[in-house]
């Protein structure tokens, strides 16, 4: 089995969430938010849903997107909170950090390692994503530094490439 290979560290301080609860966990609603959204033109980098764990509940579904994004991700909220009675909460102020390297997949203990440093940092995460070579979670963006800080000791990454600002959305938005 290989062994991670951790590469980098990224990080983006441009982000927004919008968390969207009482969702009904029916077929078709997430494709009828995600219409919504891309009818606005907002770019999405996360989306989490979280299943509801009784027939009684609802879901929630979390999207980050550009913070210059905001007015039209509002107008899209305002709308999805108007025809399905949605209840919307914004968090503006959202970064994202990641780490980047090849055998994520299979070594569990990175994730772990990823989650324990932000904790012991006192990093409370509010998404996380993963990809078989990233691990990414969006944090309060004055947390941001202190983050990127942590993983790079973590991670021994002394190289000067190895922590990059990463762009999700290009830079024209």
């Amino acid at each position: 089995m290989e062994k991670p290979f951790i590469t980098a560290v990224t990080y983006t301080v441009e982000e927004a969430r919008f968390t969207l609860a009482d969702v009904p966990h029916d077929p078709g609603v997430v494709g009828r938010i995600m219409g919504v959204l891309a009818e606005h033109e907002v770019n999405l980098d996360m989306i989490v849903q979280n299943q509801p764990t009784s027939a009684a509940e609802r879901a929630q579904v979390s999207v980050s997107v550009p913070r210059s994004q905001l007015p039209a991700a509002r107008a899209a909220v305002a709308k999805l909170e108007t025809e399905m009675g949605l209840q919307a909460r914004v968090d503006e102020d959202m970064g994202k950090v990641s780490i980047v390297g090849a055998g994520l997949r299979s070594h569990p203990e990175v994730a772990a390692k990823v989650f324990s440093t932000l904790g012991t940092a006192g990093i409370n995460i509010a998404m996380i994503s993963t990809s078989p070579i990233v691990i990414s979670c969006v944090i309060p963006v004055d947390q941001v530094e202190a983050a990127v800080s942590a993983l790079r000791l973590a991670f021994e990454l002394t190289d000067g490439d190895s922590i990059r600002q990463e762009r999700p959305f290009g830079d024209d938005v």
